[in-house]
């Protein structure tokens, strides 16, 4: 029986055999502009079969930009797939072969228009675990500088600034409701308190390379 008072600790991965599933065989459903799915055929743990339909994406990026005065560099974007503008830290896909530093740098340019000479990767997420391959790479940014911004064409957003009490805030009350933004803020919390720490790194410091 677990208790509160129960020690807990993450098995080892050598004994999740029991969990794990084994592909018998993929098949190719959508290839798009963006959207690439399939639907694989798996043999479960207990020997029966079943089906998985799942999206690969190549991965993607997030920047927690913090200027000098603590506030927090964040976007307004229209989101089409839930018909809202929602609140976000800035955060784009890896492009082929792209390494993940190089990403959080040209993403943050191209939206913002800053550009940061410190670094800290704090570390990565999956944000849709049951039917995407996703990971973004959480990255924080310090020491900006203001420049340009470099939208896509079809890209449109607005940029703004907050406290991170502010944003914490919105987090709370139901205002930010973007899964990767939530997870940011999470982040910033802990390392704001002391509770994690970050290797910081000159901006061309060693990349991150997938």
């Amino acid at each position: 029986m677990v208790t509160a008072d129960t020690p807990s600790a993450l098995p080892d991965s050598a004994d999740d055999a029991h969990l794990k599933e084994h592909t018998l065989e993929c098949r190719e459903l959508i290839k798009g502009h963006f959207l690439h799915a399939f639907r694989d055929t798996v043999r479960l743990p207990d020997g029966r079969e079943a089906t998985r339909e799942y999206v690969r994406h190549p991965g993607a990026v997030m920047i927690i930009a913090q200027l000098d005065d603590g506030r927090l560099v964040l976007e307004r974007q229209y989101r089409y797939p839930v018909q809202a503008v929602m609140v976000e830290f800035p955060a784009g896909k890896l492009d082929a072969g792209e390494g993940s530093l190089a990403c959080a740098q040209r993403e943050l340019l191209e939206e913002t228009g800053y550009s940061a000479s410190r670094w800290a990767r704090a570390g990565v997420m999956h944000p849709v675990i049951s039917y995407s391959t996703e990971f973004i790479d959480i990255w924080f940014a310090r020491e900006l500088s203001a420049g340009e911004r470099q939208l896509d064409a079809g890209e449109f957003l607005d940029v703004f600034t907050a406290s991170p009490a502010e944003l914490l805030q919105w987090c709370g009350d139901g205002r930010v409701t973007d899964g990767k933004t939530l997870t940011g803020a999470l982040w910033l919390q802990n390392v704001l308190s002391g509770a994690w720490v970050l290797d910081w790194q000159d901006s061309a410091g060693a990349d991150t390379v997938r």
